[in-house]
């Protein structure tokens, strides 16, 4: 089997590379290693020592909200990127950057305002936006 049919899902968790065939990415694929479910439909934490490498190898596009916990937009924001990632699951891959933990990938997508969303395809944006919205433009955001 190619690896085109096949792509290498990194666990961010472990960090185990895991094949799964392109036809099974929405069928909940799980870390042969850890167990950890690969593409969940909830956001998944990651910071500078392990961004690069989870969403490099990312076969679905990857959303990213980069927030701050003072932050009040990006906390009344939280619950609706949240869902978002529920109704996108299988389809694309949800994470959080908190900024000020992470100022190397903050500094590297030039984040200058909060909260802001940026959309990756094979580790490159291909789109962003600022500011709180609602789950459902969120989703329609993250599919196109």
């Amino acid at each position: 089997m190619s690896t085109a049919a096949s792509p290498l899902v990194r666990c961010a968790g472990c960090g185990a590379t895991n094949r799964v065939p392109a036809e099974r990415l929405a069928d909940d694929p799980h870390c042969g290693r850890c167990g950890a479910e690969l593409l969940p439909g909830h956001p998944v934490e990651l910071g500078d020592a392990d961004f690069e490498r989870v969403v490099a190898a990312s076969p679905v596009p990857v959303v990213v909200d980069f927030w701050a916990p003072w932050c009040g937009p990006c906390r009344q924001m939280a619950p609706q990127f949240a869902q978002a990632a529920a109704q996108m699951k299988g389809r694309a891959l949800f994470v959080k950057v908190n900024s000020d933990d992470n100022p190397q990938t903050a500094s590297r997508y030039g984040i200058r305002s909060i909260p802001t969303l940026v959309k990756l395809r094979g580790g490159r944006e291909v789109d962003r936006v600022s500011g709180a919205m609602p789950a459902a433009q969120v989703a329609a955001w993250a599919a196109r």
